[in-house]
This record gives structure tokens, sequence and C-alpha cells, in this order.
């Protein structure tokens, strides 16, 4: 696969921001990769970092190079540091960048392609919390979306894990967080209610992850409301060593044509 450091400016954040990308590249001398393309626009995967972490990380802590080269897959990974996904009420407006301008640029600078059935998201804790707000709130540009050990209840995570101030710039308080467009539960009912086309959704938990119970809930609600949810869970705590594991289960999952990836 090609490895791109890309920086760039985004106007929604006021700033020069980075993101990671792979795209598939097909080679016959390389030595101990299995690289495939299909040639034209690439199926994507963004793929999202947790709340310590930034674009750099699922290619230090993972192989992700390595899973997703035989898959013809691109991976695009940005940058977007504590926000939770968020326009923040007192910071950027990463929800904006992440939802419309990052799949615009890259879309302009890598041969993605545009189809909602190939077109994906995932990411891990934080990260999955913003792989199921996007796939919920924009259900007609994604096919598929994943969380690994995502932080699913928001309003638990602003109110018991982070301090005051942090919930403060980021959503303005607690308080708002229940039937907002920040809120998995919320979401997922009007998904539910609406005519719209909904994406498959992965949902994993390792039992002994702190955010172990938060997932059973969202898991529950998803089952309740009827809505296509494929949910995994194992031993495992919130660290690389999972995450490696079932990044690969999510590549096998992603619903890829042509045969490179298992439905």
């Amino acid at each position: 696969m090609a490895f791109i450091d890309c920086h760039f400016f985004s106007e929604s954040l006021g700033l020069s921001t980075s993101m990671y990308v792979l795209l598939p590249q097909t080679t016959v001398g390389q030595i101990g990769l299995n690289n495939r393309s299909t040639g034209g626009k690439h199926p994507v995967l963004f793929l999202l970092h947790g709340l310590s972490d930034d674009h750099t990380i699922w290619l230090r802590r993972t192989s992700i190079e390595r899973y997703a080269a035989p898959l013809g897959l691109a991976v695009v990974m940005p940058a977007v540091h504590r926000s939770f996904y968020a326009d923040m009420a007192s910071g950027p407006k990463y929800w904006t960048f992440v939802s419309e301008e990052l799949p615009a640029l890259a879309r302009s600078f890598f041969p993605l392609a545009e189809e909602r059935e190939r077109t994906f998201v995932a990411g891990l804790s934080m990260g999955g919390y913003g792989a199921l707000k996007l796939a919920l709130r924009h259900p007609e540009r994604f096919g598929a979306a994943a969380s690994l050990s995502g932080a699913t209840d928001i309003e638990a995570m602003a109110r018991e894990r982070l301090s005051r101030e942090e919930t403060a710039a980021i959503f303005g308080s607690a308080d708002s967080l229940r039937g907002s467009d920040n809120d998995l539960f919320g979401l997922a009912s009007g998904l539910a209610r609406s005519d719209a086309g909904q994406p498959r959704l992965y949902q994993c938990c390792g039992t002994e992850d702190f955010l172990y119970e938060d997932n059973i809930r969202f898991r529950d609600h998803c089952r309740k409301l009827g809505l296509e949810l494929t949910y995994e869970e194992e031993p495992g705590t919130h660290d690389w060593g999972y995450w490696d594991r079932k990044i690969q289960s999510v590549l096998n999952w992603l619903p890829l044509e042509n045969g490179l990836a298992n439905n």
C-alpha cells in the first residue's frame, strides 16, 4: 500500500491539521505483503482515534496496513484531538470537520469512492462513539460503521469520566446531552423511526473494559429498535492487544465487494 502523511488547511477548524492515508497498490515484487487494488476509486474506511491519541496511533499500535492491503481498501485516519467529534462549545468545529470537510477534501486529494455502499467508518473508544455518530446522523453516506470499545453513553462519559471543565468546553454542559445530536441513544431511536436506509452496525467490547456496561446498554437499545447490529464480546480490557485483534474482525465483517471480504 501507499502511505501518505497528509498536511492540509482546514477551513472549518481555522488551522492546519493532518491525516494519515493508506491507498491500495497492486504489487508483484514486494516481499511480505499481499497488496491488491481493484483500480479506479477505492472503497474507503474512515478510521477514528480515541481520546488520548491522534491520527498516527492506528499505524503505531496495530498492523492496519497489513490487514487492509489484500482488501483493496483505502484507510483515512484524521486527527481530532480531545473533541469527541463535536462542534465544541469552546473550541473548533470538529463535527463539521469530520462529517463534511474531511470527506470532501480526502476525495479531492485521493481516488476514493463516493458511493454509500463503499464508504465505511470505524473507531475505538472516543472514535467508536464518533463512528456511530457519523453513521446514525448520516445513514445516507455510510454503508457500515463499527465501534470498538466505544464511548456509547456520552452523558455517562460527561458526568462520570470527564472533568467538569472539559465537559463544558466540548458540550457546554452534561445536562444538554440527552436527546441531542450528540446522544447515540437518541440518534438510534431517530434512525429507527425514519425512512432512511439503515447502515450496518458493528459493536464490540471486552468484558473487563470500564465501558462494558455502557456498551451493553447501547446494544440492548439497538436490538429493541430493530436496528441491524452485529455485537461481539470476549475477555478483554481497554487496550491495544484487544483492538488489534478486533479491527481484523471489523475488516472481515465489512461488506466489501468482489469477494475481498466476507459479508
